[in-house]
């Protein structure tokens, strides 16, 4: 079992188009070293876009950028950059496009947040490992004036998800607990009147501790992934070991060590994370078994969460399992019924479990966010209206959380506040056309729909056309909506 399926968000790049991709970078490599910095760039994109996670070609296309820019070249004119910050569905692609504008502008620190962004959405998180670090250097040396404490923000979370991804290595583990312990600690220099900054960045502290940390700055997901399978290959050479025997030994020796030292807790989750490798329910039960008796000894939230996880993931493979049945028996109206029931549980356990994390982790805004959707889903929208109001106070859902918000409002028969939260989203939101937009513009065009003002309704669906003209039921609503108006003025 490799990192690349164990980290969940990781995405490993098959060796074919790697060896692809070097064709380009030395290509680009050559037209450099002429002064040809514009044609040297499309080359490293186009290398890029077979092997977007390699680092060295990172590396040497920023060298080539600031070579240009240190010869007086100047950045992308507007119209070209003003195409490239249009987002869209594609992350691998808006990542690449983040990195044409860099190289023709490397100082710009909002174009490194699209980049480690998109990157990180993407699974390229050697490219997060690579760009990371600068962007938290050049928001610091902001010679334009005083750093933004948004980005120090997006780059704390960034790396403490990543950090939370099951399967990986300790070293990675801690060298992003690290990373993120110095994102935070850049963050509440700028607020150091923030207590649930402090809070956090003693967390992560903590985290970084647990991962029994001595890391190695040159490490890589890449390595990492290369190493695991070096090790499965060897395994399966060895005569009878199967991978299933693998998972077996591994328990044994995780119990053995358990064991012995029962308190301990990296032996703890060691054995927990061995155990739900299985993929068993008697295996599952026994881990949750494990977790709740550490959490009963010890009181510390960390084993209670880690049940949780486990928990909401069974009751995933649940609903994966039904939703398998139907497909096979589509008009079954009992396994309908059935997968509706569930749908009603699952949510309801994960909004328990979620209320649990936050009032544990009080400033981890994700776990209030997911129980606004919760209760959002659930249809209870006049409590997922304050829960909103609260997320997005967060400049990492403040869009999200407002568009949610404004769906709310008008699901729950409050028209005009859903149509001025809308509004002013739309207003406050730099990007046009990407899906964070069109869903903005939607449900605006809905909202104005419920108050009877087609115009305004029929310019947001309209603009979505524009953007994407197969976006949802807009070409329906378009047509309605001016059929019916036309029919209007014919009467009048």
């Amino acid at each position: 079992m490799t990192v690349a399926e164990n980290a969940i968000g990781y995405q490993e790049i098959p060796e074919a188009d790697r060896k692809k991709a070097q064709t380009f970078f030395e290509r680009g490599r050559a037209v450099a070293g002429t002064g040809n910095f514009e044609y040297a760039i499309e080359m490293f994109i186009s290398g890029l876009e077979l092997d977007p996670d390699s680092v060295d070609a990172h590396k040497e296309l920023r060298d080539i950028s600031l070579r240009r820019r240190a010869g007086g070249k100047k950045a992308l004119g507007m119209f070209e950059s003003m195409k490239l910050k249009r987002t869209g569905k594609d992350n691998k692609q808006n990542m690449l496009n983040a990195e044409k504008l860099l190289s023709y502008d490397p100082g710009n620190t909002e174009y490194m947040l699209l980049l480690v962004q998109n990157a990180h959405h993407s699974g390229f998180y050697d490219t997060v490992l690579w760009i990371g670090p600068i962007l938290q250097k050049a928001n610091s040396e902001n010679p334009g004036g005083k750093p933004d404490f948004s980005k120090f923000i997006a780059l704390k979370d960034i790396y403490k998800v990543m950090a939370l991804e099951d399967g990986l290595p300790n070293a990675l583990k801690s060298r992003l607990w690290k990373m993120a312990s110095d994102a935070c600690y850049a963050a509440a220099l700028l607020r150091p009147e923030d207590m649930d900054l402090q809070s956090e960045m003693k967390n992560i502290g903590a985290n970084q501790t647990m991962t029994a940390g001595k890391y190695d700055e040159g490490g890589s997901f890449r390595d990492s992934v290369r190493d695991m399978n070096k090790q499965t290959d060897l395994l399966q050479k060895d005569s009878g070991v199967t991978s299933q025997d693998y998972i077996t030994r591994q328990i044994e020796e995780a119990r053995q060590q358990y064991e012995a030292d029962p308190q301990e807790p990296g032996k703890i989750m060691r054995y927990v994370e061995a155990l739900t490798k299985a993929e068993k329910k008697e295996s599952d039960q026994q881990a949750i078994q494990i977790l709740q008796k550490a959490y009963a000894a010890t009181k510390n939230f960390r084993f209670r969460h880690a049940e949780g996880r486990l928990k909401l993931a069974k009751l995933k493979r649940e609903e994966r399992s039904l939703r398998a049945s139907l497909r096979k028996s589509p008009n079954d109206e009992s396994l309908q019924q059935q997968y509706r029931v569930f749908l009603q549980y699952r949510l309801e356990e994960e909004l328990n479990e979620y209320r649990l994390w936050a009032e544990h982790y009080p400033t981890d805004v994700s776990h209030r966010f997911e129980v606004a959707k919760r209760l959002f889903y659930l249809r209870r929208f006049a409590e997922a209206i304050p829960a909103f109001q609260q997320a997005r106070s967060d400049p990492k859902y403040r869009f999200e959380a407002g568009t949610y918000l404004g769906q709310a409002f008008l699901q729950a028969e409050f028209v005009d506040e859903a149509i001025d939260t809308l509004k002013a989203l739309i207003d406050g939101y730099e990007l046009r056309g990407d899906d964070k937009s069109k869903e903005m513009y939607y449900w605006y065009g809905l909202a104005n729909e419920r108050k009877n003002d087609n115009a305004t309704a029929i310019k947001a669906y309209s603009q979505i056309a524009q953007w994407d003209f197969t976006y949802r039921d807009v070409q329906e609503r378009i047509k309605r909506l001016r059929q019916n108006s036309g029919s209007a003025s014919h009467e009048s």
